[in-house]
């Protein structure tokens, strides 16, 4: 749940796949991966009609998609288009206040400097004058991936280890006996079955979401919440249920998830600057407490266009990221979804991926093509499309910048 006044987006979108099926996959040209920073090319030589990306350009300067921070698009491991758009916050934010907090000159130094004021420029968009943007719920994203992170160096078995036996410091006593049955597997398609109102609620106390960033401890609040469905039978978005992969990745590797990550995602692919905005309890917030540059984001939507390899090294599991792409919930929003990777409806329009974005030709949600062989060729037939595969969105519109009914899932994906 991220509801706001301002409006705000910053966008990083991957086109690393061909226009025509001439590469057999989207590797750098020449070996030259993007660690140290992404090489820089032009939209002509990359084989993508510039017309859309400017008319888009024009389009952001105009205020059509409201106040959009930055759009960075990367096509066959090149750099072709990064634009930055100036956006006075101090003064867009001047004088609001609501439920999620106060803006310039609206409160108090103490409430002006809080983390979770989300009206006010100090930390939002951009944290603290750095170049770090909130990516809100994207930061779900980059969560679960860290759940495959850990799978791939031994810390966990697999997706289908007991949800509760990484808490086992909390008093479960109370806890509805059918979460027992829960796996990780449930947690990541969020289908755990645990009760949650977030979307289309108001922001008052029948949107559990807001009682929860209000709560002490968001893993006992989280595993606290009543159920209604057994884990696997309902889909429900729910940001307690990201938050609890923080306490997932702390029991099973020792370590809080930001330097988990750091050590074995961030470092790897060159990501050097970030923020994890930290909970009454101290766990990194992963249902929405990320911040990193565009560019940088970009690079972890690169990493799954590469199958989990990055410059030889495989960081993600074998056969993870064609699992993350599998049809594991039908019809949420016009979307299937997989494991926090949901992919749009063709026309649907709405946001999906890695994030938010608009996807105008992508898999086609067919319940009847659910095999593996049918995967591999939607996938290699998105290869082959002139449109953008996102790596990250985070955006607040004036309608508040929420996880919102049309943004199920997360990737392994966004707000």
């Amino acid at each position: 749940m991220r509801s706001s006044i301002l409006a705000l987006t910053i966008l990083a979108l991957t086109l690393a796949l061909t226009a025509a099926c001439d590469r057999s996959d989207p590797d750098p040209a020449d070996g030259d991966w993007p660690t140290e920073g992404w090489t820089v090319s032009t939209p002509e030589a990359e084989r993508l009609d510039p017309a859309p990306l400017a008319a888009l350009v024009q389009a952001i300067e105009s205020g059509e998609h409201g106040h959009i921070d930055r759009l960075v698009v990367v096509r066959h491991g090149s750099l072709v288009l990064n634009r930055r758009f100036d956006n006075d916050y101090v003064e867009i934010s001047r004088g609001h206040e609501g439920a999620l907090g106060c803006g310039t000159d609206a409160c108090d130094g103490t409430e002006a400097s809080h983390e979770y004021n989300y009206y006010h420029p100090t930390t939002h968009p951009y944290y603290e004058g750095r170049d770090v943007h909130s990516l809100q719920s994207v930061t779900k994203s980059v969560a679960a991936t860290m759940i495959g992170v850990a799978i791939a160096r031994g810390a966990i078995e697999d997706t289908e280890r007991p949800l509760l036996g990484f808490f086992g410091e909390y008093d479960l006593t109370k806890t509805d006996e059918r979460l027992q049955e829960a796996t990780l597997d449930d947690l990541l398609t969020m289908r755990s079955g645990i009760e949650w109102h977030e979307v289309g609620r108001p922001l008052d106390e029948t949107n559990t979401t807001l009682l929860l960033e209000r709560s002490d401890d968001w893993i006992a609040f989280t595993l606290s919440q009543p159920m209604d469905a057994a884990p696997g039978e309902k889909w429900a978005y729910n940001s307690g249920g990201s938050h609890l992969i923080s306490g997932v990745v702390r029991d099973a590797t020792g370590e809080f998830i930001d330097a988990y990550a750091e050590q074995w995602l961030f470092r790897p692919l060159g990501i050097d600057d970030y923020h994890w905005k930290r909970t009454p309890r101290g766990y990194p917030d992963t249902e929405g407490g990320l911040y990193l540059e565009a560019e940088q984001l970009a690079k972890i939507g690169y990493l799954y266009l590469n199958d989990g390899v990055w410059d030889g090294e495989r960081i993600l599991p074998e056969g993870w990221v064609e699992t993350a792409t599998e049809r594991r919930v039908e019809r949420v929003n016009d979307a299937w979804l997989g494991l926090r990777l949901p992919v749009v409806a063709p026309g649907s329009g709405r946001r999906r991926g890695l994030g938010r974005a608009r996807l105008r030709r992508t898999v086609p949600a067919d319940p009847s093509r659910a095999g593996s062989d049918w995967r591999r060729q939607q996938l290699e037939r998105l290869r082959c499309q002139n449109d953008a595969y996102p790596a990250g969105v985070a955006r607040r519109t004036d309608r508040g910048l929420g996880t919102g009914a049309s943004a199920p899932g997360k990737l392994i994906a966004g707000p």
